[in-house]
């Protein structure tokens, strides 16, 4: 989304099977972005399996190893979708002490092509209308983003995925409106129909 990246309250990781994204948070928390940072989830459809512990415990492991303060590390380990990141980790936020002071402004960190998606669901569920929000992500373009653990195929199904959530969530009230161009969606339509219609809602 190319939204400007500032100083905040804290950095507020979405988990996934994608541990760069973790790495991503930790650095700007060791860059002086914010003076937490914040991991929500549990283990999803992509991770079951794959990690022996909730994705919220193995991002926040990958902080400490890049030498994040453990006092400075918030898990939320039970998120299984965006919604339950917001809900579930407000809720932690607000039994700990740290709401009033972490929520002034997020810096929401998502994998890249998550990032629109991301910010509408905040935009939308995020109970103090208030929050600043902005979102970072590593800084890869589609050629270069897939690897191993994340095959171009899957990555693309789960963009079409998640361009169909964007259009269809705002009438269920999971995410603000967002504007997509005629173009984008014959796009995403086509490719539904070349078979990248594994991870549709």
């Amino acid at each position: 989304m190319n939204l400007p990246l500032r100083p905040a309250s804290a950095i507020f990781c979405l988990c996934s099977l994608d541990t760069r994204i973790a790495a991503h948070a930790a650095q700007l928390y060791l860059d002086g972005i914010a003076p937490y940072l914040i991991f929500s989830g549990d283990s999803g459809v992509l991770t079951k399996g794959l990690f022996a512990e909730p994705e919220a415990v193995v991002f926040a492991a990958i902080a400490r190893e890049m030498g994040v303060p453990d006092d400075r590390i918030i898990v939320e380990p039970r998120a299984r979708n965006t919604g339950e990141n917001v809900r579930f980790t407000y809720d932690l936020l607000r039994e700990m002490g740290l709401l009033e002071e972490l929520k002034q402004s997020l810096v929401l960190v998502q994998k890249p092509y998550m990032e629109r998606r991301t910010y509408a669901t905040f935009r939308k569920q995020w109970p103090d209308q208030r929050t600043l929000f902005t979102v970072s992500s590593p800084e890869l373009s589609f050629d270069e983003y897939p690897d191993a653990s994340n095959p171009r195929e899957l990555v693309t199904s789960i963009m079409v995925g998640d361009l169909v959530r964007i259009k269809e969530y705002p009438a269920r009230g999971f995410q603000i409106e967002q504007e997509i161009p005629d173009e984008v969606w014959e796009a995403g339509k086509r490719l539904v129909e070349a078979g990248f219609d594994k991870h549709l809602p």
